[in-house]
């Protein structure tokens, strides 16, 4: 521990930080009222503990001047930061504050709101360069939907872009304007809620009487995925709170929160929300094993309640709750462990040896050599659910494969001999499809079975299984052990899936779309165009819909950026080489530095040298001259 000399450590108690007109300080006319205190724009809650007029070593490295620059440039003039202590922590750690940032009555810094369309720390692109994206999305969003929706609370999506996102930039224009799309149908779901923002699957629904805005816990991992990547740190943080929260029901569908939590903290390096978060996610693990962990060791779910109904494989043992139960058992322990709980740490690590014996013993069936669907024991606490359909056999596989074997690889839980599951991905009897993996393979008798229901898993494409699957083909890529699959094919998975993303209008137009389950072969979104047919009152629910994810599984996967507990910066492309020209990710949050990741093959596009280039806070630290592994560690 060492007093503060270079930087401002400021107490939480009663501070706020003005923003004023960058003239406002030009000239003293010496007239003197009583102080009042500003109208808050934004509370931003003290994350570290101050030890008299010093810090720990250890919290010397955790600045928060992005993030309170970051609400400064929200503001309006006038109106203020408010700077509190919680849960313990009392202080925020303001570094390098802008030497003609000048003073207010109090001593705290004041700092400018950004101009109009400067963002952040985008040292090498121009965000006005990507205006014309939202411009046409805008555009196209009348068209299809007779009306503009600009979230609740109608902020302007550009401005909140501006705001908000890393800037990315390739050669393949494609990519480019889906990741610009995916973000501009990602704010319409984000809510600011009296106890912070929640973020929604469906469009915001405001009239839920319990304040929900109609949040379910299916999809929160992707929403808090994407959100990491964002400026404001509070909004995926808050979205995790609030599922942590007392009341909400987090088990109203299977779901992975835990791990979620740790991933979040690993791109932020926010360990005090894994410490404040961990005995009610100690307590989340619990309440799934008293109501659906048998005596077997394995958890039951009802295909419906995973978010997956009308599967072919049904209910009973599934590779998705026992692998989020898995995922989560390993998050706590990680979280507990660095929480200093050695108790914790090594109670979860057993939980989860335990769980993953289970799962290859059990799940992975050796005659179809992909991880399947069985059915549940006699005395399964699942026979005693009404929505329980009895496949008539106990503890028997289903034999059939589907995009669901794959999820064991988010989680690093497969021996490294059931890699040949990943054969059926691009096999033409397996999940092959054009616009996507189909989420049964095609070779089965009950592919694509007649059914009422527009929501179905027997066989179209979900972008909600694409996320899955591009998240665990980058995991498995990124052992060590020789692959059955390569760079190439991770990139053409993801091109089938931005592909996939569009919607013909009746004028022949097409543009860019989210909406809910579709053909892999004709990328007609299904559930749209059953409830068109029926001229259902429901037609119109899946627009937009955010129940999966593109941002997060194009950084750290197409990029290579792997989020890690420690200083360093691991780079780790997916991109097969020669495939771009260029690539830009600009301004990119990752524990309290704003990154710049290029590639750029000739040099020309980004004036930065050729090949790939690292830039921490506008610093170029490491640089390669092909597309490949880069790691430097940061102070």
């Amino acid at each position: 521990m060492r007093t503060l000399s270079s930087a401002v450590l400021i107490s939480a108690a009663l501070v706020w930080l003005v923003c004023v007109h960058a003239h406002a300080h030009g000239q003293d006319t010496r007239h003197v009222t009583e102080p009042r205190i500003p109208a808050s724009c934004i509370v931003l809650t003290a994350r570290l503990v101050s030890q008299g007029a010093a810090l720990a070593d250890s919290d010397e490295s955790k600045p928060d001047t992005s993030r309170i620059q970051q609400a400064m440039d929200r503001c309006k003039p006038g109106q203020a930061v408010e700077l509190k202590s919680g849960a313990g922590h009392d202080a925020f750690l303001a570094v390098a504050l802008p030497a003609q940032a000048p003073q207010n009555g109090s001593g705290a810094a004041v700092l400018h709101p950004s101009e109009q369309e400067r963002s952040p720390g985008a040292p090498v692109l121009r965000p006005a360069d990507y205006r014309p994206y939202v411009d046409t999305f805008q555009q196209q969003e009348r068209e299809a939907t007779g009306k503009l929706y600009q979230g609740e609370g109608g902020e302007d999506s550009w401005a909140w872009m501006l705001r908000e996102i890393p800037w990315f930039d390739a050669s393949d224009k494609q990519f480019e304007e889906m990741y610009y799309f995916r973000w501009y149908a990602w704010k319409k779901h984000l809510v600011k809620a009296p106890g912070g923002y929640i973020i929604t699957e469906w469009l915001p629904k405001p009239e839920m009487t319990d304040g929900s805005y109609g949040a379910l816990p299916d999809a929160a991992p992707f929403h808090i995925a994407e959100a990491r990547w964002l400026r404001d740190p509070e909004i995926a943080e808050d979205d995790a709170r609030y599922w942590f929260s007392p009341g909400v029901d987090s088990h109203k569908y299977s779901d992975a929160l835990a791990a979620t939590v740790r991933d979040l903290t690993l791109a932020n390096g926010d360990r005090a929300l894994a410490t404040s978060l961990l005995p009610a996610m100690k307590a989340n693990y619990k309440l799934w094993e008293d109501t659906q962990q048998d005596g077997d060791g394995l958890f039951w779910s009802i295909d419906t309640r995973d978010a997956m109904e009308k599967s072919i494989s049904g209910d009973g043992y599934r590779p998705t709750l026992n692998s989020y139960m898995y995922g989560d058992a390993r998050a706590i322990a990680a979280m507990a462990a660095a929480a200093g709980d050695a108790q914790t740490a090594a109670e979860f690590n057993r939980k989860a040896d335990t769980l993953r014996t289970l799962i290859e013993a059990r799940l992975w069936n050796p005659k179809d050599q992909f991880y399947e669907v069985i059915s549940p024991a006699a005395d399964s606490g699942i026979r005693q659910q009404k929505k329980f359909v009895d496949p008539g056999t106990v503890m028997q596989f289903s034999g059939v494969r589907e995009q669901i074997g794959y999820i064991p690889w988010i989680f690093d839980i497969p021996a490294t001999a059931h890699d040949v599951a990943w054969k059926q991905l691009f096999d033409p009897e397996g999940f092959d499809g054009k616009y996507g993996a189909t989420t049964a393979e095609r070779r089965s008798p009950h592919f694509r079975f007649a059914s009422s229901d527009q929501c179905t898993w027997n066989g179209p494409a979900w972008p909600f299984a694409m996320t899955q699957t591009l998240t665990a083909l980058a995991a498995y890529e990124d052992q060590p052990a020789p692959s059955v699959m390569s760079h190439a094919d991770y990139y053409k998975l993801f091109s089938r899936y931005v592909l996939s993303q569009h919607r013909t209008l009746e004028n022949g137009a097409v543009i860019d779309w989210i909406d809910e389950d579709l053909d892999a072969d004709t990328d007609e979104w299904i559930a749209k165009d059953m409830l068109i047919a029926k001229k259902s009152p429901q037609v119109g629910r899946g627009n937009y819909y955010n129940h999966s994810g593109f941002a997060d599984p194009l950084i750290t996967g197409l990029i290579g950026l792997r989020p890690r507990a420690d200083g360093r910066i691991e780079l780790r492309p997916l991109l097969p080489a020669g495939q771009w020209s260029y690539f830009a990710i600009d301004a990119l949050p990752y524990h309290h530095h704003l990154l710049t990741v290029l590639w750029d093959a000739t040099g020309t596009r980004y004036h930065q040298g050729k090949g790939m280039t690292l830039l921490v806070d506008g610093r170029r630290v490491a640089s390669r001259k092909d597309l490949g592994v880069l790691e430097v560690e940061v102070k």
